[in-house]
């Protein structure tokens, strides 16, 4: 349940907040941290509510010290988090870059990764040029939350503004934490960062069929 409105929310569209050893409120992503918690809805709005109402203090029956910068930390986190995904699924042999390689990939294609500091008429035109090349035969999601520069790094390579990930398992995780990513920064069921067609989450895809 979000601790701010009282509304029953599953755990995947929730944030867990625990009182870190020096009294911080600090941010769980990945609810693994000891110790009370506090539980509230993955929108930035949400957070900032929290604080603003003193929540973290009443939830977690203790003095603490919430940071300025908590929705900071958490987008932060939260893009740590898809980013790492993102390089496993590399390593696992899941993603395809650069224009004209994603262009005549063979098979069932994801989603695409394309970076929000690209140029517009590319990307639409990669799009475009993907219809009904996703799983089942739809759209692949298409996933705009990165600069090239993190997707760069995280893909160990120079320049990265097109990338398509293969419909492997490896590529549920990712895509799954930059639904949660966008989720947190736009708070809308289908935010502009990471686009699924016919509004079915990342979550909900089931690459087994593909």
């Amino acid at each position: 349940m979000c601790a701010v409105s009282r509304a029953v929310r599953p755990v995947a569209e929730l944030l867990r907040f625990v009182a870190g050893p020096d009294g911080q409120v600090v941010p769980d992503i990945r609810s693994k941290l000891p110790g009370r918690g506090v539980w509230v809805s993955n929108e930035r709005r949400m957070v900032a509510e929290a604080m603003r109402r003193k929540i973290f203090a009443r939830a977690l029956k203790a003095e603490v010290v919430t940071p300025p910068d908590l929705a900071a930390q958490v987008e932060r986190l939260l893009a740590q988090d898809a980013l790492q995904m993102l390089a496993l699924a590399n390593k696992a042999g899941a993603i395809v870059t650069g224009f004209e390689k994603v262009e005549g990939m063979k098979g069932a294609v994801a989603a695409l990764v394309q970076a929000r500091d690209g140029s517009e008429g590319e990307r639409r035109r990669l799009q475009g040029l993907m219809r009904g090349r996703g799983p089942g035969r739809g759209d692949p999601i298409v996933v705009q939350a990165f600069s090239g520069d993190e997707l760069a790094l995280s893909l160990g390579r120079e320049h990265v503004i097109h990338a398509a990930l293969r419909s492997q398992e490896a590529s549920l995780a990712f895509l799954a934490r930059a639904r949660r990513l966008d989720d947190f920064r736009v708070g809308d069921p289908a935010p502009p960062g990471v686009t699924a067609p016919d509004a079915v989450p990342a979550e909900a895809l089931d690459f087994s069929r593909s």
